[in-house]
C-alpha cells in the first residue's frame, strides 16, 4: 500500500497506477490516488461539513460547500452535518474519513484496514460506503485482515503472505482450488453479532446512543 501511494520505494520490480509508474511518475500518482489509514483523520473540534469544506479549499475546488453538500449526501450524513465530529461514532467518522479522500474524485481509493476498532454496526456502515463507491465506478484497493470482509466486498481478492501474493482471483475462482464442498445439515445457533444487530437494529443514530451513553 505504501509502494503504491508513493510513501515508500520498491527495493525492486515496478509498480503502475492508472498506467502511471510509480517511481517516475510519483506526482501523478498522488494526483490519481487517495488515501485513507487504518484510523480516522478528521477534526473532531470541527463539524462534518466543516471538515468536508476545509478538505474542498485545501484542493481549490471552485465551491467547496457544494462539494462539502454532495459528500454529506451519499454517504448519508446529512442530518449529522452540522454536529461536531467529536459527537460521531466510529462508523460515523470512518464514513466521513472516507468521504473526506473523495472530496478531489479521484479515481482509485486506497483503504487500509478501514473496519480496524469498529463494532459491528459501524462496520456495516462502512462496507455500504465502500459498495457506494464502486458502484459510482471508482476502482477501491481494500487490505483488510477479516476474510468475512473480503468476500462480501471485493470483485476480486489476493491473499499475501509474508509480504508475497500467494494467490489472486476472484471468489469462485479461489473457492474452485479446494475439493468440491458437500451438501449437510446442522442446526446452528445465531452468532453473538447477529444477536447484536437484532437489538440495534439498522438506524445509525441507535449505535450512536450506545456510544454515547457508554454502554
Amino acid at each position: 500500500m505504501r509502494i503504491l501511494s508513493t510513501l515508500l520505494p520498491p527495493d525492486a520490480g515496478t509498480a503502475t497506477v492508472c498506467d502511471l509508474d510509480v517511481v517516475t511518475r510519483a506526482a501523478d500518482v498522488r494526483g490519481s490516488i487517495s488515501l485513507t489509514g487504518q484510523f480516522a483523520a478528521v477534526d473532531e473540534v470541527l463539524t462534518g461539513r466543516e471538515n468536508l469544506v476545509l478538505m474542498g479549499q485545501l484542493w481549490h475546488l471552485p465551491d467547496p460547500r457544494e462539494r462539502a453538500r454532495e459528500l454529506l449526501e451519499q454517504f448519508s450524513l446529512v442530518e449529522a452535518g452540522g454536529r461536531r465530529v467529536a459527537t460521531y461514532s466510529g462508523g460515523m467518522r470512518r464514513r466521513l474519513d472516507i468521504a473526506m479522500s473523495l472530496t478531489g474524485r479521484p479515481p482509485v481509493v486506497f483503504l487500509d484496514e478501514p473496519t480496524t476498532g469498529l463494532d459491528p454496526q459501524g462496520r456495516l456502515e462502512v462496507w455500504d460506503a465502500v459498495r457506494t463507491l464502486a458502484a459510482a465506478g471508482t476502482t477501491v484497493l481494500l487490505t483488510t485482515q477479516y476474510l468475512e470482509e473480503a468476500e462480501h466486498l471485493a470483485d476480486r481478492i489476493a491473499i499475501l503472505h509474508h509480504g508475497r501474493v500467494l494467490v489472486e482471483g476472484t471468489l469462485a475462482e479461489l473457492r474452485a482450488l479446494l475439493p468440491p464442498t458437500t451438501v449437510e445439515y446442522v442446526e446452528t445457533q445465531p452468532t453473538l453479532e447477529e444477536i447484536f444487530l437484532a437489538l440495534v437494529g439498522d438506524d445509525p443514530a441507535d449505535a450512536d446512543e450506545h456510544v454515547e451513553d457508554g454502554r
